[in-house]
């Protein structure tokens, strides 16, 4: 492995000795590395435990991981690299087992067209990513008249049998969590966030804002249980929601649904139908930049096809991108907690040339913000996965030395100010 800082040609350890390549910033940068990638999938543990799915060996990597970020624990940077991909391993099977939960207790997620907008009469929107605290919300107002609305990255949830049961889960409303003051000022029924990515409320909806569990913000009503009916009373006294339809979505490409037209996929591939692949999602934020996903995803090309999670979705969904080979061009895996079903699908892509994961025709192109982001690319570093771009900024917490390295090891790269760079690298036909 080569360190531009040095300039020589070593193994980590060599290239970050004592008193080279700034040791003190580089081991902070793994440990705070580590520390980010354990909180999510510590995220995603937690939904999967609420679902039934547990695993001790990933608890212990918790408790091991969380202990060697103690200070005076861990000074060797050898050891941390170690940690870090070790994080990725245990996410993988974190998400494997948030998968299998979610299958099991809701079925199998189906291409599903969504409903957006508002119908008639009292509502409750429930944002976040908790499918069971939406199904909780979902039985206790069965039969009150109430609709219930998904907001952000719970779209998905249309596609599952068990929760599209519900003749009153209403529709979506609303996009990404940057947007969520706007949006929840304007539903004037009560929201439920259930996860992370929640904002100190304005006052114009902060008493009818609640919150689950861990997510709590000051002077808000947080649920310790499954009971809603305070939430479910005050919907019937806020005013109703009007009629009002701003469009539809088609959700549900789960890796199931996906790899039922494996073959097609493969043989128009061969064909040269379909010439590439495209996985462009991830965490969506406000700061500049992040019109490179939507400009990129605007100009793939027409026999390309575009795979997304996460609320990044939300930036590259509002275009009419098409269809290739008799599929959809745009497919929608679901929220960042679906990342397992993009890696089912190019591992079972690669098995089905016959090649490796970067053999693929893929690139992999992740807008980043969050711990849970942190946690999905160390799970496609431990899987070997190279060239995979981020952005739209560095994230601060690897220091140069630590991104050198990993831009040798994983050809790493941070996405470039305009997305026509990648497309001439790419020079498809």
């Amino acid at each position: 492995m080569y360190c531009n800082q040095c300039e020589q040609t070593a193994h980590v350890k060599a290239c970050i000795d004592l008193g080279v390549c700034g040791k003190d910033e580089d081991m902070q940068s793994l440990q705070e590395t580590l520390l980010y990638g354990v909180k999510g999938m510590a995220s995603y543990a937690h939904h999967a435990r609420r679902l039934g799915q547990t695993d001790e060996d990933v608890s212990a990597f918790i408790e091991e991981a969380l202990f060697a970020t103690v200070t005076n624990v861990n000074f060797d940077i050898e050891s941390l690299f170690e940690l870090v991909l070790e994080c990725g391993k245990q996410n993988l099977r974190v998400m494997e087992m948030l998968d299998k939960g979610h299958s099991e207790t809701f079925g199998t997620p189906v291409p599903t067209t969504v409903y957006e907008g508002t119908k008639a009469g009292p509502g409750i929107l429930v944002t976040g990513h908790d499918m069971l605290d939406l199904y909780n919300v979902l039985k206790q107002t069965e039969g009150t008249g109430i609709n219930v609305y998904t907001h952000g990255e719970m779209l998905p949830a249309h596609s599952y049998p068990k929760l599209r049961a519900f003749s009153h889960l209403a529709g979506h409303f609303g996009g990404a969590w940057q947007n969520q003051k706007t949006e929840f000022s304007k539903f004037t029924g009560p929201v439920l966030a259930t996860t992370n990515c929640i904002l100190i409320p304005r006052e114009v909806y902060k008493d009818r804002l609640y919150t689950t569990r861990a997510t709590a913000v000051p002077n808000v009503h947080r649920f310790k249980d499954d009971d809603y009916s305070i939430m479910i009373e005050r919907a019937k006294e806020c005013e109703p929601l009007v009629e009002h339809k701003t469009g539809e979505s088609l959700v549900g490409f789960h890796h199931t649904a996906v790899l039922s037209h494996a073959e097609k996929i493969v043989s128009a591939v061969k064909a040269g139908e379909i010439n590439h692949f495209f996985l462009i999602g991830g965490c969506d934020g406000a700061e500049p930049g992040r019109n490179y996903f939507s400009k990129l995803a605007q100009s793939t090309h027409e026999k390309s096809i575009i795979l997304t999670l996460g609320c990044g979705k939300f930036r590259i969904r509002d275009y009419d991108y098409g269809t290739v080979a008799g599929l959809p061009r745009f497919l929608d895996m679901g929220q960042c907690n679906d990342a397992y079903s993009a890696i089912r699908v190019a591992a079972a892509l690669a098995e089905a040339f016959d090649c490796g994961l970067n053999d693929l025709p893929l690139t992999i192109v992740l807008s980043w913000f969050e711990q849970k982001a942190v946690a999905v690319l160390l799970t496609l570093l431990h899987l070997g996965v190279k060239g995979i771009r981020i952005g739209p900024n560095p994230p601060a917490f690897i220091s140069p030395n630590i991104f050198r390295i990993l831009q040798d090891a994983y050809d790493l790269k941070i996405i470039e100010k305009e997305p026509d760079v990648l497309l001439e690298e790419l020079a498809l036909n």
